[in-house]
């Protein structure tokens, strides 16, 4: 399984940003085209490992958003997206995300207190963006049911959870060798 996934991962170009390694996926990028296969992959192996008893599925902008649309048709699940751009609408939370090669304001809507969500997300490198993100939704007093990023790389998902107390479901961990993505693991190994 995943094998889609897997072969786009290690055709990725590598692009410096800084000291950055940064993967050119479409997974996380948009680019090259996403094979709707490799969607469906990453889709089929979320719903059968997450517990789906949620209100709303929460996505990051951008690369979170056809993640959860994705799973949102997968399961019949509303979503919402944290979006880049404030909108000023009543209860809205501004939040700093600050990641391996930037740093953004985000702004979450649409989110009240006691609501069962699941956030997912492209990618954990640093663990900037869900550290922020984790702690914004705590704030409003969302009940985080769960967390999925589907790429991890680095050390990421241990800082975020580390630091969160929220445990992060990744489907594949990758790294960047000598210009190379490598897979180390999957979920399904």
């Amino acid at each position: 399984m995943l094998e889609k996934v897997k072969k786009s991962l290690k055709e990725s170009p590598i692009v410096k940003k800084g000291e950055y390694n940064y993967f050119v996926n479409p997974i996380s990028d948009g680019v090259p085209a996403m094979d709707p296969e490799i969607l469906k992959e990453l889709i089929d192996v979320a719903v059968k490992h997450i517990d789906l008893n949620v209100d709303k599925i929460v996505a990051i902008e951008a690369m979170g958003i056809h993640l959860a649309t994705a799973l949102s048709l997968a399961t019949g699940l509303p979503f919402v997206i944290i979006r880049k751009r404030e909108y000023g609408l009543e209860g809205e939370k501004e939040v700093y995300q600050e990641t391996g090669y930037g740093s953004s304001n985000l702004y979450i809507n649409d989110l009240k207190a006691g609501e069962k969500i699941l956030l997912i997300d492209d990618v954990v490198s640093t663990g900037g963006t869900l550290i922020s993100v984790i702690g914004a939704l705590k704030d409003i007093g969302v009940d985080i049911k769960g967390v999925i990023a589907t790429i991890e790389k680095g050390d990421g998902k241990r800082v975020v959870e580390t630091e969160t107390g929220i445990p992060i479901f990744s489907i594949v961990k990758i790294d960047v060798i000598d210009g190379e993505v490598v897979i180390q693991s999957t979920i399904e190994d």
